[in-house]
């Protein structure tokens, strides 16, 4: 029984380090694809805003390394940890995950890669609505090409493209954003690793692309990705949104998570969704909603109020 609990974790450490050997950052995931060490500062009676300046383990992406100590270091002390995350936007590569959720033509999320597992640059119909298709559109409409590049399969039929951005540029994380299904990780953000083994199944690099590197983000494409900043309003003003934040601290127990949906979703619907997002997510967690909850219903009010 101890072997078949500890050979995942093994095998994740071994990956681990083998991304970290290639200069990409890394942290331990249990099988729900989280960080697998909990906050130090859990239970603290107001959020802390700590990055790891404490000193200790358990900040997510913020704990990530490539140094091989201080990995294994990492995954001791989460030796449940069945998976790695590779966080993004941090140099050498500073990683842009463009991250595909596949769909088909019934609505249904697909359970695997389909056969033959198709590259990212094979031409897709438009008459298929996933977003393989969407990006292909994007690209034709804003002229540019999606590079050959590591792409990594997931358990539910999506793939992760692997692409590098330059050093002066920040790109946000986005859900559905550029298109419905198309999610985006940047500063901040973590990809699950190939080798990966989450409850849906195992992370694997595309067949031919284990050898690639990241490809540089087309700058048209980059473009997308970076937002203009909004024009700053006056003080006066009071902040877009803030009617929603205030609904949703009001929230009691057995509310919190319906509220938060709500609210988002009206941000959404407003245009605005982006710009709340964060300061929904801490209205929640002051409520005692679970920060990785609060990200994931704000991203399925995202999906569900995006255009067609």
């Amino acid at each position: 029984m101890a072997t078949t609990v500890r050979r995942p974790a093994n095998l994740a450490l071994i990956h681990a380090l083998s991304a970290a050997e290639r200069g990409l950052p890394v942290i331990p995931l249990s099988s729900t694809k989280l960080p697998a060490l909990r906050s130090p500062h859990r239970g603290a009676p107001e959020r802390s805003h700590c990055h790891g300046e404490c000193g200790l383990p358990g900040h997510g992406v913020h704990d990530a390394t490539t140094d091989p100590a201080g990995v294994r270091a990492l995954f001791a002390a989460a030796p449940w940890a069945t998976g790695y995350g590779i966080a993004c936007g941090r140099p050498p590569h500073r990683l842009i995950g463009i991250d595909l959720d596949i769909t088909h033509e019934d609505g249904a999320t697909g359970t695997g890669p389909g056969p033959a597992s198709p590259s990212v640059l094979d031409p897709v119909p438009d008459s298929v609505p996933d977003s393989v298709a969407a990006l292909q559109r994007l690209a034709r409409r804003h002229q540019f090409t999606v590079p050959e590049t590591v792409t990594v399969l997931t358990p539910s039929g999506g793939r992760h493209l692997w692409l590098t951005g330059p050093p002066d540029v920040v790109v946000p994380n986005s859900a559905s954003r550029l298109a419905p299904g198309i999610d985006v990780r940047g500063a901040g953000g973590y990809l699950v690793g190939p080798g990966s083994v989450t409850a849906r199944g195992a992370y694997r690099t595309a067949p031919g692309t284990a050898g690639l590197a990241p490809a540089p983000c087309p700058p048209e494409l980059l473009r997308l990705l970076t937002p203009p900043a909004r024009p700053h309003r006056p003080q006066s003003q009071p902040p877009q949104g803030s009617g929603l934040v205030r609904f949703v601290l009001a929230a009691r127990e057995g509310q919190r998570n319906t509220r938060l949906f709500w609210a988002a979703c009206r941000a959404y619907e407003h245009g605005f969704g982006e710009a709340l997002a964060e300061a929904l997510v801490d209205a929640a967690v002051r409520t005692g909603l679970d920060e990785h909850e609060a990200r994931a219903t704000i991203a399925s009010a995202a999906r569900l109020t995006a255009g067609p």
